[in-house]
């Protein structure tokens, strides 16, 4: 009952890791096109644009269709597997360069860069020589991998580009486990690599999924359930876990930079309706279209101006006094040197007036 309700939650909700990733690529666009010579931004737009076609292709109504334009019964297979071997490297590439930063020229790196790209590449060939040389007449949109688990090449073909993905998201996993312990992380880039974490551990259940059932199909036993119903499911919700890891370091720094701005817009509001009252010309005309940070500017321009001619009224020996009192009161050092001044501010408006 249970498998049958997540096969068919996978079947309706296919698309909505698609979904995700696309506006993942879509929040990213703007930057990768702006600042199109920074290797790392395309590398990451290519990483999404990579996971968008890989979850296109495995929806099943897109492996069907497939199969008929190109007249092969199962051509969808190697082509989609070739997309994750893709994405697999590409995430290790970039989270190398990420890490290390793109400057690194150590021969460790260097390394680990020319293992992946020659490792990956040399699987992607592999993958189509197998199919190649396999017998797959039976179109399998969804249960490929134990249908043929038992097929000679195609057996081998599916061990290959499994074991490929599993060593891929297991040191992917490790690179991302020592980053996010390192000291110095920002808040949102811990929380999009912790993300981005969940999303390839998930993506461990997935292979774990599938090995077990296309092993069980080499023992005699039947655990499809486990390829069919279960992997894809882990498979989506990794895909969402991954977009917002790649998402949420930008858009979160992105949101708390705009949050900041308005609340300290916003907590000025007191200090500047006071200086339109002192200045009588009505304050800063509105702009409609304004962003956030010029109205920000212009409000603590227009306090500046017109706190300028104050200065001759403010009473040094009261703001001390106040400042004081504050302190005893139990206030901040911070808390009392606001307090101050806005007792020595309102006493020197009194004094203009």
């Amino acid at each position: 009952m249970v498998t049958t309700f997540l096969g068919e939650l996978y079947g309706s909700f296919a698309w909505i890791p698609t979904g995700v990733l696309a506006a993942a690529l879509a929040l990213k666009l703007p930057a990768v096109i702006r600042l199109w010579r920074e290797p790392l931004l395309r590398a990451v737009g290519g990483l999404l644009l990579l996971a968008c076609a890989l979850f296109v292709s495995v929806t099943p109504s897109v492996i069907g269709w497939t199969n008929r334009v190109t007249g092969m019964p199962n051509f969808s297979a190697p082509w989609v597997y070739s997309l994750l071997m893709a994405y697999s490297g590409a995430g290790l590439l970039l989270l190398v360069a990420w890490r290390d930063g793109l400057s690194d020229r150590s021969n460790a790196t260097r390394r680990a860069r020319r293992w992946v790209i020659s490792v990956y590449s040399g699987v992607i060939v592999a993958l189509w020589v197998l199919f190649a040389l396999a017998d797959v007449p039976v179109e399998r949109v969804r249960d490929l991998d134990t249908y043929y688990a038992n097929t000679p090449f195609m057996r081998e073909l599916i061990a290959l580009y499994l074991l490929a993905h599993t060593v891929a998201v297991l040191i992917t996993v490790r690179l991302i486990w020592n980053w996010v312990r390192a000291d110095g992380l920002h808040g949102w880039l811990r929380w999009g690599l912790t993300s981005l974490g969940a999303g390839y551990v998930l993506d461990l259940v997935f292979d774990l999924a599938k090995l077990t059932a296309v092993v069980a199909r080499w023992t005699g036993h039947d655990l499809d359930t486990l390829s069919t119903d279960i992997a894809p499911c882990a498979a989506c919700l990794a895909a969402v876990l991954t977009a917002v890891g790649f998402i949420l370091p930008h858009t979160g720094q992105y949101l708390h930079d705009r949050l900041r701005v308005r609340l300290a817009h916003h907590r000025l509001r007191p200090l500047y309706v006071l200086m339109r009252t002192v200045d009588g010309e009505g304050g800063v005309p509105f702009l409609l279209f304004a962003a956030p940070e010029l109205r920000l500017t212009r409000r603590e321009t227009y306090i500046r101006d017109v706190l300028l001619p104050l200065a001759r009224h403010l009473d040094e020996d009261l703001r001390c006094r106040a400042q004081r009192a504050a302190l005893a009161l139990g206030c901040t050092p911070r808390r009392a040197k606001a307090l101050a001044a806005a007792v020595a501010i309102l006493d020197a408006v009194d004094s203009a007036g």
